[in-house]
């Protein structure tokens, strides 16, 4: 029998082009390594995907020249984490080693299969920004999984198989996804955990297969074996163990369970000697271990194979740069010259973030339903020459002749909106054969919005025409006919193969790379979906994270644990659903899903008219989230250890905000949904017969919504003053009871006091009643020293610029202090001017007993600290302005801590705008100095901005107050040519932001201006209700 003749692969070898540009993935922008002279050899590489590819290397050429024609032939930036393996001559498997020549690795090289996979597993998935890198990954597990290497316990491998079930056949059809399962085996014990992997399948509805694979290796990652490779070894009693090495160190397994660790920090040195593998510890005097451990390993040549994997993981992970090679001694060798050669990760990360490559189109080889992958369109006309087999293009297509040069023309534009989403059926894809390719599309505009950390930037979908026309090529001038996915001579497309263009500049596109329905409504339906995502973590601060540090503690009272619970649970499980709601419905009209959909789904008012219906039934629990905020503080003044309970969990991540702030967040959220139907309904128009339906379901949700806004507008008034206050007591000392009843939180700053030793700058509180000055303290709590109170009944105000010389400054002049002060600027004296004399007013409109009671009980004399604090030398004045990075965990960022750095100061007003114009959602950002924009998940709350890698996240790596910055776009001469781009800048602070649409960009705009509005402005434009004092 002769087998068909196997056709080498040639780098750059796309949609049939017999030269391309030649590009290296490794080194993007030049040609592949030159080809040394001489006979070449076919080498047979087996992808991650079970293709097979052959390639044709000279006979001298070494291992990275066959290494990087694999890398360019999948377009894969990030090669630097894979690499080639095979079997020896002594049947051990083994790298190939990029700097040997191939030949003197691989003996017979006819009868060698090398495999194409990961040979670096970094610690966090997030680390791989490309999405193809990902999914290359994503196959690795997948094979690991099946081939038993990654064990796990049932819950996590059925958990595990639902992801790579959901990526390959889409949402769940029971029919659909019990028979893929009997066809597919993806781990051994497969048939056990059925009805649990249906059950995990259920709750991944509208998941992309980028969304699988990042939550595939979310749940991988944490595993203990994950990307471990187990190399059999006996300690020095003969007990069977395995060695292993991971980006931390050296491990040491028995059985598939892992009993000591060895991190690079601890290790001095890694050796062999025959059979014998040594590691060196640094000296430890609190250890009892030997400085040097000794284990046998079967031969020296396997010592030798894991000592050069230690020596590669150690220079990958560990080191800054690739290690230079050592001189050549002169006479004699001692040891060996191995060393690492390639870039090692830190290299990796800059060079991709720095370089901004633009997206190629790729194909999953399992997959059968649409996705974009992150890719974007071709131009409408793309024409290519050139001979060869591959490609993945925008069309779908191959073309292969057999007189040599071909020409492909592809017509159909409409073709071109399902770049990369054409996918081969493979049904028993362990034995080579695929089954006819699924072809079904749908007209509706799809897209790829990948929940995880990326540097592809998010634009304007550009406009396409769309052509009724079916799919046609131009093969040698003549148009034929082709199904979709197949190429004319009727073989399958390699799935992983992406096309690499002669037009360099028609490669990685990444400005079109998410595509978006171009309905204004849509922008808006989504803002409801993120924000959706955040209140419902926030809910899970209290419902999960706070219920499980202090629900179960005695301290807590049952009353109490059973008023805030029994109340909030309810609430958190009804959002649980409408989430998930909206999810579907945000899936359907993307084109994500790929339920069989009938009827309108391209509106979102019914799906909130329908839950804000349900909602109306919980506002008896929503009025009690008040009283179990003032129960909660009540108890917590009778019991020190709740008090400190409460405390301590605040100094947790996941609680980013005051604690009480959380008790009113349903409260806020029923604003949000407010203000989401008002502009849906404003964008939708009256007489439009389209969008009747829609701002009917609307304008009726409006009006729900509206009414329980106005049942409990009252209670939300109460309870943000109360809140206020509760976090003003924490950031003061030297005041006895500051939530008295009656009293009305106004305004707080930074304002300079004039006294003997010139302007000292303080914090000034301003209540209905009195207002406090202080300073900060030196202590570890950070917290503020009160210094004096100026009691509101009978103070009079007046500007004394000209008396005292000093700008901005006027006079207080109390019943028994006068106090003069200065603001940092002419509109923040404008702002405290203000609200001073209202807050006079309403003192003297208040004067009767109790106000005659309460004036007389302030000290208008200096506290005792006042006279020490006046003493305050210039170092100690100097050293509280610290920088907000530099401070403690306790309070160090507060609201009033901002105030205090950046001399500024807000009102109530400020704040109650600043917590119902919550706002969240994916942006990018890029630092002044750096090239690359990095993918975040953002949340704007409480004046600051929350940056998390993923909206799964549990608490946020970093936050960035606002207070004090200013918000423009970036003028030319920055060179930011990006759409949608805006710019956040204090001093000589600056950051870049890129939002997904004209929509979004307004209105993270319009969010972040509202902290740097003045308060009298935001009464008038952004508070429809009356003045609350």
């Amino acid at each position: 029998m002769v087998e068909p003749e196997e056709r080498p692969s040639v780098a750059g070898q796309r949609l049939g082009a017999p030269e391309s540009m030649g590009i290296s993935t490794l080194e993007p922008g030049q040609r592949p390594p030159t080809m040394p002279p001489g006979r070449q050899v076919s080498i047979r590489v087996k992808m991650l995907d079970d293709t097979q590819e052959v390639f044709a290397v000279s006979q001298r050429a070494p291992g990275k020249v066959l290494f990087d024609l694999v890398c360019a032939h999948l377009n894969l930036i990030e090669g630097d984490y894979f690499s080639l393996e095979f079997q020896d001559q002594h049947k051990m498997t083994v790298w190939l080693d990029l700097l040997k020549p191939i030949l003197k690795q691989i003996r017979r090289p006819k009868n060698t299969i090398l495999r194409f996979v990961v040979k670096f597993f970094p610690p966090d998935h997030t680390q791989l920004l490309e999405e193809l890198t990902r999914y290359l990954f994503a196959l690795q597990i997948k094979h690991d999984l099946a081939c038993g290497d990654l064990t796990c316990n049932e819950s996590s491998a059925a958990l595990l198989v639902s992801h790579i079930v959901q990526s390959e056949i889409g949402d769940f059809e029971e029919v659909q996804c019990k028979q893929h399962l009997l066809n597919n085996k993806y781990i051994p014990e497969q048939d056990a955990l059925m009805d649990k992997i249906i059950e995990y399948h259920q709750k991944h509805v509208g998941q992309t297969p980028a969304e699988s694979d990042y939550q595939l290796l979310e749940i991988a990652r944490r595993l203990e074996m994950y990307g471990v490779r187990l190399h059999p070894a006996k300690d020095r009693e003969g007990t069977k163990l395995s060695l292993a090495v991971a980006h931390s160190g050296v491990l040491v397994f028995q059985g598939h369970t892992k009993i000591n660790a060895f991190n690079w920090s601890k290790v001095r040195k890694l050796s062999f000697k025959r059979k014998r593998f040594l590691i060196k510890l640094r000296p430890d005097l609190n250890s009892n271990c030997q400085d040097t451990l000794e284990f046998m390993m079967g031969s020296r040549d396997c010592c030798k194979v894991f000592w050069k994997i230690c020596v590669e993981y150690h220079a990958f992970f560990r080191l800054f740069e690739e290690p230079k090679p050592k001189p050549k001694p002169v006479l004699f060798t001692r040891g060996s010259s191995f060393r690492f050669s390639g870039r090692t990760q830190r290299q990796v990360i800059d060079y991709v973030k720095d370089s901004e490559f633009k997206k190629v189109p790729f194909e999953r080889k399992h997959s059968k339903i649409l996705s974009n992958s992150g890719l974007s369109p071709f131009p409408p006309r793309l024409c290519v020459e050139g001979q060869g087999e591959r490609n993945a293009s925008a069309s779908g297509h191959q073309a292969d002749s057999p007189v040599g040069r071909t020409q492909v023309t592809v017509e159909n534009p409409a073709l071109q909106h399902y770049t990369g989403s054409l996918t081969s059926q493979t049904n028993g894809c362990r034995n080579g054969t695929h089954d006819e390719a699924d072809a079904r599309l749908k007209p509706s505009p799809s897209k790829q919005q990948a929940e995880h950390l990326s540097t592809g930037p998010v634009s304007r979908s550009p406009q396409h025409s769309e052509s009724p026309s079916a799919g046609q090529v131009m093969v040698n001038g003549q148009k034929q006919s082709l199904s979709l996915g197949q190429s004319p001579d009727g073989r399958q497309p390699s799935p992983l193969t992406s096309p690499l263009l002669t037009d360099a500049g028609f490669v990685r596109t990444d400005d079109e790379d998410e595509r978006f329905p171009a309905d204004k409504a849509y922008f808006i339906a989504k803002e409801l979906l993120t924000t959706e995502r955040t209140y419902l973590k926030d809910l899970e601060v209290i419902t999960v994270s706070f219920q499980k540090s202090v629900g179960k503690d005695e301290a807590m009272p049952d009353s109490l644990r059973n008023l805030i619970f029994a109340n909030f649970e309810p609430v958190y499980k009804f959002h649980e659903t409408f989430l998930k709601d909206v999810d579907q419905r945000l899936a359907q009209w993307e084109g994500r899903s790929n339920a069989h959909i009938k009827g309108d789904y391209q509106r979102v008012g019914d799906v909130m008219l329908k839950n804000i219906q349900g909602l109306k039934l919980l506002t008896a629990h929503l009025q009690k989230h008040s009283e179990a905020l003032l129960e909660l503080e009540q108890t917590c003044r009778s019991s020190r250890r709740l008090e400190g309970l409460c405390r301590d969990f605040e100094l947790q991540k996941v609680c980013y905000l005051p604690l009480n702030i959380f008790f009113l967040r349903p409260l806020h959220r029923l604003m949000h949904y407010k203000q989401i139907l008002e502009r849906l309904c404003k964008h939708y128009p009256p007489t439009h017969d389209d969008f009747r339906d829609s701002r009917a379901f609307a304008l009726t949700a409006l009006a729900d919504i509206s009414e329980m806004v106005v049942q409990l507008h009252g209670t939300l008034i109460k309870m943000e003053n109360f809140q206020k206050l509760l976090e003003l007591k924490k950031d003061l000392t030297g005041v006895d009871n500051l939530a008295i009843p009656g009293r009305e939180f106004i305004r707080l700053g930074c304002l300079s006091r004039l006294s003997g030793k010139g302007l000292q700058q303080r914090m000034f509180f301003l209540f209905n009643d009195v207002l406090m000055y202080t300073s900060r303290g030196m202590t570890a709590s950070n917290q503020f020293k009160m210094h004096g109170q100026l009691p509101l009944y009978g103070m009079t105000i007046r500007e004394s610029e000209d008396e005292w010389g000093v700008p901005h400054s006027f006079t207080l002049f109390g019943q028994r202090q006068s106090v003069v002060v200065a603001a940092s600027s002419a509109s923040e004296m404008e702002k405290w001017l203000e609200d001073i004399k209202m807050a006079i007013e309403l003192a003297d409109k208040c004067n009767d007993s109790s106000a005659e009671i309460l004036s007389s009980s302030f000290t208008d004399s200096k506290s005792p600290e006042e006279s020490s604090a006046d003493q305050e030398s210039e170092d100690d004045l100097s050293a509280s302005r610290t920088s907000l990075e530099r401070q403690t965990p306790h309070r160090g960022n507060t609201t009033v801590h901002v105030c205090w750095h950046r001399n500024s100061s807000v009102s109530m007003v400020d704040f109650s705008v600043a917590l119902e114009n919550q706002l969240s959602g994916n942006l990018l950002r890029k630092f002044k100095n750096s090239n690359g924009w990095q993918k975040l998940w953002v949340v704007f709350t409480n004046f600051s901005l929350f940056f998390y890698k993923t909206h799964q996240d549990e608490f946020p790596l970093a936050s960035l107050p606002l207070l004090g910055y200013s918000i423009t776009i970036p003028s030319e001469s920055e060179n930011i040519h990006k759409d949608y781009v805006f710019k956040l800048h204090f001093k000589s602070h600056v950051y870049y932001f890129r939002s997904e649409s004209e929509y979004t960009f307004e209105r993270w705009m319009e969010v972040i201006r509202s902290t740097t509005c003045s308060s009298s402005h935001i009464r008038s434009l952004s508070r429809k209700e009356p003045h609350v004092y």
